[in-house]
């Protein structure tokens, strides 16, 4: 009898296969959304992440930049404001050399932000099938940790919440900055 004939080998052949179908499966997600497997839609998600944290980055910029130069903010200042939580109020002294560094500074914070919602999506795909349901709260989130952990805990110090239309309209913008980070996420994870 051939080794391949016996009963043990059938019933290995038969265990590799329903094993193999569950590799399959769990790798492309009950939803048919493949991540991880090479050469599929999806094998290159960085691109998407690193474009999301671009468009999230600039349009935050644009926000902050319409906001505050009215009020005779210039969009160095602004990007100092952002370098001033590495440096402190020196930042501001620094000219066009802080400012770069606050702009570096809020790309890859907006990056990260885009990145962090791809990451819990890969594992919760519901952050992606309702982008807008659970893009929104995100958004509040992100709200809530960068005004009372990020910033507290930075050189910039703990933010003051006196200017009530700055404030809303960040509330609102950061809403759209989960949507954001959560239609990112969906095309990083679907291609």
């Amino acid at each position: 009898m051939d080794a391949c004939e016996s009963p043990g080998y059938e019933r290995i052949a038969h265990w590799r296969q329903r094993h193999s179908l569950r590799n399959i499966a769990k790798v492309t997600g009950e939803d048919g959304m493949n991540d991880t497997l090479h050469g599929t839609r999806a094998s290159r998600p960085w691109r998407w992440l690193l474009l999301g944290g671009i468009v999230l980055g600039t349009l935050d910029a644009i926000f902050a930049i319409a906001f505050w130069y009215p009020k005779g903010v210039t969009a160095t200042q602004i990007f100092q404001s952002i370098a001033s939580g590495l440096l402190g109020k020196a930042s501001y002294e620094g000219g066009e050399a802080t400012a770069w560094l606050g702009a570096g500074l809020h790309y890859f914070i907006a990056t990260t932000m885009v990145v962090v919602y791809y990451l819990v999506a890969r594992w919760w795909r519901m952050l992606v099938r309702h982008p807008i349901a659970y893009g929104l709260p995100y958004g509040m989130a992100l709200y809530l940790a960068m005004n009372f952990v990020v910033l507290p805990l930075s050189a910039a110090g703990m933010p003051k919440f006196n200017n009530l239309p700055w404030v809303g309209s960040s509330i609102v913008m950061h809403a759209i900055f989960g949507v954001i980070c959560a239609l990112t996420a969906r095309k990083a994870i679907r291609g």
